[in-house]
């Protein structure tokens, strides 16, 4: 919407109008960021074995010794069965009492161990769970552990399934009723859903209040990148999308580990999440809507409003009129001649270049999320582990605004992408015998994915036309919440193979690589406004070939030597 910066280019770009709606947008962040890993600590499991009741006279060693050892990378106590304890009662009563050094021996040439031969039961009186870092979580509370461990990613699944209809609705009604009903209602989602979690009596009231939560979680993200990439321009807008809104984000995600290192209890970790929306609540009257919202709506007088008022915070001169009525007219037409989400595959440059960004952005997100719930098969502190987890990606955001400024995409994304696996790769040789390393190596792939990703936000504005450019990164973020709905079962992977998890991040970042060849390069190239600007595919190209410039369409030689910088980078 060109003639609408050029109307309001009389405010600037950095005046105290500007620097308000700058960081009052920064901390309405804050609550989408502090929630995102929610699913990570709410349904945390901790080691877990069989109950022995007390009334089965069992000495300490008895207890012990009648929970079966099971050898899986480590020797560890089974979490799942125990020896039939009428049978231990028995062998303890006749005075057979085995020796725990018998017990733990595994090499096979000690002594028989007396209770090895007996038949096993499931936990029957329940499971006695490790207090070392959660006093209680969801999973502890509503044991959510063996014959019922399917519902613990079940219950993330639906969690990002919320984020998968947050980011399809918000986006709908934010265009039809406004951007800062939607920021505001989704912060309001947060902290209403996040309270009444702490009160869930059930497994399936929880579960129906996580699809809720997450609901509110990426619609809030994405109004308020969308709002401000609207009422800022120029490089106020490059920084607050590019640089600031990420930080904020990170920052926000950093306190919620710190939050649940405080407070172990689930229920009232819950009740600590409700804290930040609410607090961002009275930031309504402060916020304003978008006015480039409200001319494409035709609510010229609103949005004129807006902007003197502006204009006088900014101590700056309005002109008599602000909008002209042939750009308003402009602007609605356009509007009614939008194009829809089919035409993202209607013709065949735009087809395979949404094909490709679909599948990219719904493997670089399997990734993402995959890192941070692979992190609890990690030894350590689990709440430093996810604080520095988050941490990592703030150098990675710098890493990404400086290369965003003098070095091509597909290099980019490749280059960092590579990083990420080659890191990922190597835990195998150190998760068991080297935990420093590898943790380091965690950081160090978190690092390379996080920069591709935020490269790939780059680069999907860049690809898609102006004319549609909305619907496209819309999709695109609905994919993305696809494959973060898929990341928790990756865990799951671990029970056939240790290592498996790990691979499955790791080539499913190669394949976003190896797809990324075949997109054109966007670096210093106009933007296309229609989908017949829109370059081809490319057959093979090296990553860091460039791409011919476009071919003369009758625009001036100003035009086409000029590539516009768009850096929209979100977290989705």
């Amino acid at each position: 919407m060109q003639d609408y910066e050029e109307s309001v280019s009389f405010l600037g770009t950095w005046g105290p109008f500007q620097r308000r709606v700058f960081f009052l947008l920064c901390l309405t962040a804050i609550p989408c960021g502090y929630n995102l890993l929610s699913v990570i600590f709410l349904l945390a499991s901790p080691p877990h074995h069989c109950h022995i009741p007390a009334h089965s006279n069992l000495s300490e060693e008895w207890i012990q010794a009648s929970i079966p050892l099971q050898v899986a990378g480590l020797t560890e106590r089974s979490s799942c069965s125990r020896y039939e304890l009428d049978l231990v009662q028995n062998l303890s009563a006749m005075g057979t009492r085995p020796s725990l050094g018998q017990i733990q021996n595994l090499s096979g040439s000690g002594p028989e161990v007396v209770l090895s031969g007996l038949k096993q039961e499931g936990c029957k009186d329940g499971w006695i769970y490790s207090t070392e870092f959660y006093q209680s979580t969801a999973v502890t509370e509503f044991n959510l552990v063996c014959s019922d461990q399917w519902k613990q990613p079940l219950t993330s699944l639906v969690y990002f399934l919320g984020g998968v209809c947050g980011c399809f609705v918000s986006g709908q009604i934010s265009d039809r009723f406004g951007r800062k009903p939607v920021l505001f209602g989704s912060i309001a989602m947060l902290s209403i859903f996040s309270g009444a979690l702490a009160f869930a009596p059930s497994w399936s009231v929880f579960t129906v209040l996580f699809f809720m939560l997450g609901m509110g979680q990426i619609a809030c993200y994405i109004v308020v990148f969308v709002l401000g990439s609207e009422i800022l321009i120029g490089s106020s807008r490059v920084l607050f999308s590019s640089l600031f809104l990420p930080f904020v984000y990170v920052i926000a995600m950093m306190l919620l580990p710190g939050t649940a290192y405080l407070v172990r209890n689930w229920r009232q970790l819950s009740l600590a999440m409700t804290v930040p929306g609410l607090a961002c609540i009275p930031l309504w009257r402060l916020v304003p809507e978008s006015p480039r919202w409200l001319v494409s709506r035709g609510r010229l007088r609103e949005a004129e409003f807006i902007l003197r008022s502006a204009a006088l915070n900014n101590q700056v001169e309005p002109p008599d009129v602000i909008f002209l009525s042939a750009n308003v007219e402009k602007t609605i037409s356009q509007k009614a001649e939008s194009l829809s989400f089919l035409d993202l595959l209607r013709t065949t440059n735009i087809r395979y270049i949404t094909l490709i960004l679909w599948l990219i952005w719904f493997s670089i997100s399997v990734s993402y999320f995959g890192l941070s719930f692979n992190m609890s098969s990690l030894y350590g502190n689990p709440f430093l582990n996810y604080f520095l987890l988050s941490a990592i990606e703030l150098p990675a955001y710098v890493t990404i605004w400086l290369a965003a400024r003098s070095l091509p995409r597909r290099l980019s994304f490749i280059s960092f992408t590579l990083l990420g696996v080659l890191a990922l790769l190597l835990i195998q040789v150190t998760l068991h015998s080297q935990p420093a390393f590898t943790l380091a190596l965690v950081l160090l792939g978190k690092f390379g994915i996080m920069a591709g990703t935020g490269m790939l936000y780059i680069y999907t504005g860049e690809l898609s036309p102006t004319v549609i450019r909305n619907t496209a990164m819309s999709t695109c973020a609905m994919f993305s919440r696809a494959g973060s709905a898929v990341s928790p079962y990756l865990l799951q992977l671990a029970v056939f193979y240790p290592f498996l998890p790990w691979i499955v991040v790791a080539s499913l970042s190669l394949l976003s690589v190896f797809l990324c060849i075949f997109l054109p390069e966007t670096f210093r190239q106009p933007l296309p406004d229609t989908i017949q600007q829109m370059p081809p595919t490319q057959r093979f190209w090296l990553p860091w070939a460039s791409t011919p410039p476009p071919k003369d369409d009758g625009k001036s030689t100003k035009e086409q030597a000029t590539a516009p910088e768009i850096i929209c980078t979100t977290r989705l």
